[in-house]
């Protein structure tokens, strides 16, 4: 612990209790939950950020799709805004990084419900003939019921320094984890100390995945980039995300030369002058190119860049023995309706 989260320790214990006291609330049923028509797989964690729910949001909803589904997803927004000009439920103008990822990457098939109260939001999409609701970043959330709790730790740093908010990166004690139906560890294959403590609080079944490299675009324009040409380059990477090292970790991986880096906060809104910071640090450390990630691209896209170019990675999930873990995820969702 450094010596910043030493200082907030003491700030931990009065967020500790309250967490405590709200979930053995909904235990014991003194706060109720609220149920949707309809089958719900929340895709949550147990830390802040960083640890795939969005690709995982991404690949549940192809799946559904593919066997004909009727697919709503629901999502506070983080940091986005819903244009008051919105159409129609489920097909929301809005400037959450998160939302206009998934809307790009699945292609108008799927509808969104984007707000604090999600179970409004679904049941307007409800009302619109959606069945199958995936609530990201649902494990707190336990204001609406879910079918299914999928729970995702990031092998890269699963626990977030073992303490609660503020002075960690903990959501809720560990103990949460009993919760979960499914557990998902990603960027690693094989982590069995991780199995290990969580197997403390949890029986749920374990599985893998690891972020996959579709391709790289540019910024400018979108088109493909050549990813030959881009791994012969002197890569200065940047992001605002919730695990940044986990971008680094991903880009070596992919067997990009990194000649240096720049993190900025999470769901960072970037300016004008962020970019010429971000060119000076880069040409300072002999970058000849710009990378980062998908979701900084909606947070960058309208600014102007100089002399480097700029480019961002678009990736998938990939979850070893996927076939099993569709098979866990829909017998637990199987409650009367056939998924």
């Amino acid at each position: 612990m450094n010596l910043r989260n030493a200082l907030l320790r003491p700030l931990a214990l009065p967020y500790e209790l309250v967490i405590r006291l709200r979930s053995q609330a909904y235990d014991l049923g003194l706060l109720s939950q609220r149920r949707l028509a309809g089958v719900v797989i929340s895709v949550g964690n147990l830390t802040v950020g960083g640890t795939g729910k969005t690709p995982m949001v991404q690949w549940i909803a192809e799946r559904l799709l593919a066997e004909g589904k009727r697919v709503g997803i629901l999502t506070r927004g983080y940091r986005g805004k819903v244009s008051a000009a919105q159409s129609q439920p489920g097909a929301p103008n809005t400037t959450s990084d998160e939302v206009q990822l998934l809307q790009s990457r699945l292609a108008g098939e799927v509808v969104f419900g984007v707000g604090a109260n999600r179970f409004l939001r679904g049941s307007e999409l409800a009302a619109g003939n959606v069945s199958y609701f995936i609530l990201d970043d649902g494990f707190q959330h336990r204001q609406l019921a879910r079918d299914v709790d999928i729970v995702l730790i990031d092998a890269t740093n699963p626990f977030g320094g073992g303490h609660l908010l503020p002075a960690g990166r903990l959501r809720e004690p560990r103990s949460a984890l009993a919760r979960a139906d499914i557990l998902v560890i990603t960027r690693g294959d094989h982590s069995p100390a991780i199995e290990a403590a969580v197997r403390h609080d949890s029986k749920a079944p374990i599985f893998y995945a690891k972020p996959h490299l579709d391709s790289v675009h540019q910024c400018a324009d979108g088109s493909a980039a050549d990813l030959a040409f881009l791994r012969n380059e002197r890569v200065f990477a940047f992001c605002g995300i919730g695990n940044p090292p986990a971008f680094l970790s991903d880009l070596r991986e992919w067997t990009f030369q990194i000649a240096a880096h720049r993190f900025f906060p999470d769901h960072h809104l970037y300016t004008q002058r962020d970019v010429l910071l971000i060119e000076s640090q880069a040409k300072q450390a002999g970058a000849t190119v710009l990378l980062c990630t998908e979701k900084d691209y909606f947070n960058l896209r309208e600014l102007r860049w100089g002399a480097l170019p700029v480019y961002f990675c678009r990736i998938s999930l990939q979850i070893d023995r996927g076939e099993d873990f569709w098979r866990a995820l829909t017998n637990r969702a199987q409650s009367g309706t056939e998924i």
